[in-house]
């Protein structure tokens, strides 16, 4: 336990030296119309599929637990971090590129792939009724994409201990796992996108309703009224394949209400019921679920873009290090 603080302190320290190196308006005179230009672009492709914020939310998480968010997940090929099985169903792809072909047109090799990433998922939120912050670019793109590192990628199967693990490998800490779980849509990857605006298969979850403990009985924890809801929707043999809103009181909209869920026994997800079985995620679930216009707790829609620029901030190339690749899916 000792070695898994020091080392956690250690990536803070290293967290907080790479930060003072990004900065807000890194764009402003090399590209002044950066910001913009993604902008403009993930809200006409939202305007088309509003559920492509999701997508790009989860691009986002998964770029940064691999190695940095250094856009390495946007490489494509046979062995690389995009065609690994917990990124197979990644979407948001044909996003990011658009964007990076309108700022080649403006600002050749200017603008990386991996900010450009980082910008979509925070406008992918503003445009879903969440909330905007003010993000630190600056960030390079890789020159590495191994599919076998996808490992440090969180799973639905973990334990709330190797979760915790993994999330203080990259400097975060249990209220940073609580918060972005709206977008730590982990392993198995086709399916789970942002937990607060997505949707998921029966396949991922229809063990809970019909055989949790191999003797046929449902998972004790998940509220009756919302056990015949999810079984009426997912029947034992029906389609697997058939998506479920991971927020059923507001799956289009960014907001507290899968905390809610979670705390009243209706999360869809085993992974994101596990948050009320620990104490520690249980009070922070708690004070999201109970806030009121906040006057209790913590309130959502400020410590979420924290948490979301802690995470963008992790083991990011600056300066001299990697590349501002001219194609986002491919090195130069």
């Amino acid at each position: 336990m000792e070695a898994i603080w020091f080392v956690f302190l250690v990536i803070i320290s290293l967290s907080l030296c790479v930060q003072s190196q990004l900065k807000t308006g890194f764009y402003s005179s090399t590209c002044p119309r950066a910001e913009a230009t993604v902008r403009s672009t993930v809200e006409a492709h939202f305007n088309k599929d509003p559920t492509i914020a999701a997508g790009l939310l989860r691009l986002h998480f998964h770029d940064c637990f691999v190695q940095g968010c250094d856009g390495s997940v946007l490489i494509t090929g046979s062995s690389t971090e995009r065609n690994a099985p917990p990124n197979v169903g990644l979407r948001g792809f044909e996003v990011i590129d658009d964007a990076k072909s309108q700022l080649e047109g403006l600002c050749p090799g200017v603008v990386s792939c991996a900010d450009i990433v980082a910008l979509a998922a925070r406008d992918a939120v503003d445009l879903s009724d969440g909330p905007s912050w003010s993000l630190p670019t600056g960030r390079r793109d890789g020159r590495v994409s191994v599919s076998a590192q996808t490992s440090t990628l969180p799973s639905p199967l973990d334990s709330m201990a190797v979760q915790r693990q993994k999330f203080a490998a990259k400097g975060l800490g249990d209220h940073d796992l609580v918060t972005l779980v709206v977008v730590n849509i982990f392993y198995g990857g086709f399916v789970c996108r942002a937990h607060t605006i997505g949707q998921t298969d029966c396949l991922f979850f229809r063990y809970r309703l019909y055989n949790f403990t191999a003797t046929g009985n449902s998972d004790p924890t998940i509220n009756q009224a919302v056990l015949s809801q999810l079984q009426a929707l997912c029947p034992k043999d029906g389609d697997g394949s058939k998506r479920v809103a991971l927020d059923k009181d507001s799956p289009a909209r960014f907001d507290v209400s899968f905390f809610k869920n979670v705390r009243d026994g209706n999360a869809v997800l085993e992974s994101d019921q596990r948050l009320w079985g620990d104490a520690a995620t249980r009070s922070i679930v708690q004070n999201y679920a109970g806030n009121i216009r906040g006057l209790l707790g913590f309130r959502f829609d400020i410590e979420f873009p924290k948490a979301m620029i802690k995470m963008s901030s992790v083991e990011v190339k600056t300066g001299a290090e990697g590349e501002i690749r001219k194609v986002c899916s491919k090195f130069n």
